[in-house]
């Protein structure tokens, strides 16, 4: 990436860290808001997509996340509440693990907090939890509960760290999750690069593309996918589509009606209602007002190398 600052609408940069190439420290001009991101180890990056540590030092913050992959989030300081797309709310706990969301998620902070958080690809879902993902969309679970203690005693020793401490808490990390991670079998890896690849097809990604391309019939598809991605093919299609324009439009500075047109939407108001969905601003918010947390969640694209482009953009 070289050692220059990356742009993004309202003032927010990335700037690369000199421990390495993929190590990125990211915030914004305005708000209380910090977000720094660490791409996995090579071994690991099938089944992770970055860590990040967040942190907001303002007594009260309330802000929103796009739709995203799941994510596993260790609360250093702080608490709050999620307030999911369907009008539930679920409190946090110290060891959350967010499911697949399909549409903005927003969450409320009652005090300064700290998190390290992890998102899961597809392999990390099956390795850290293993039930069907969509069971668990716009939906968040105690995995410390769910999962053994090894999760509560790898909190506390993040909880130990200082924060000048991000490239040791984030070896940490990597460390005890590549201890938990389970080798998947060659025709589930084979799927799983097939509908990764499929949702990264511009445009608007057709479901007998995904069905040629592997051989499997429609239901089949939405079985799997509802199991390794928390929703059916069409649905995921929506999703990614929404993520992909709403980076071009916020960070390549791209006219969203030109992506209207290229997209296969019906029109400009289904392309708002679809971004909007999905990302929780319109496309003139993306481009003049997002907020901090959109601004530096879009900024993981960034991230380069072997990080796993399904994650780049979500």
């Amino acid at each position: 990436m070289g050692s220059h600052q990356l742009g993004i609408a309202g003032g927010a940069v990335a700037l690369p860290d000199e421990s390495g190439p993929l190590s990125y420290t990211v915030s914004a001009v305005q708000g209380p808001v910090r977000l720094r991101y660490f791409a996995p180890p090579e071994h690991l990056c099938n089944y992770f997509g970055s860590l990040y540590l967040f942190s907001v030092s303002a007594d009260h913050y309330a802000d929103a996340t796009r739709a995203d992959v799941p994510q596993l989030r260790f609360m250093l300081e702080g608490g709050g509440t999620y307030f999911f797309q369907d009008g539930t709310s679920m409190a946090t706990p110290d060891v959350c693990l967010l499911g697949p969301t399909m549409g903005a998620t927003r969450f409320e902070l009652d005090r300064p907090a700290r998190v390290v958080g992890i998102s899961l690809l597809p392999a990390g879902w099956i390795s850290l939890h293993g039930g069907d993902a969509n069971m668990f969309a716009d939906r968040l679970c105690d995995l410390a509960a769910v999962r053994g203690v090894v999760y509560t005693r790898l909190l506390e020793r993040l909880r130990m760290a200082d924060s000048s401490q991000a490239e040791e808490i984030a070896d940490l990390c990597w460390t005890e999750l590549g201890r938990l991670v389970e080798a998947l079998r060659s025709a589930t890896w084979t799927l799983l690069a097939a509908v990764d690849a499929w949702l990264m097809d511009e445009g608007s990604p057709r479901i007998e593309v995904l069905a040629e391309t592997t051989g499997l019939s429609p239901r089949q598809l939405a079985r799997l996918t509802n199991k390794y991605y928390g929703a059916p093919p069409k649905l995921l299609a929506r999703k990614y589509r929404a993520l992909r324009c709403s980076a071009r439009i916020a960070l390549d500075g791209e006219s969203w009606q030109q992506l209207c047109d290229e997209g296969g939407f019906y029109d400009q108001s289904h392309f708002i209602r679809e971004i909007k969905h999905f990302i929780g601003l319109t496309p003139h918010q993306l481009q003049t007002e997002p907020s901090a947390v959109a601004q530096l969640t879009l900024l993981r694209r960034s991230l380069g190398g072997d990080v796993a482009v399904l994650n780049r953009l979500s």
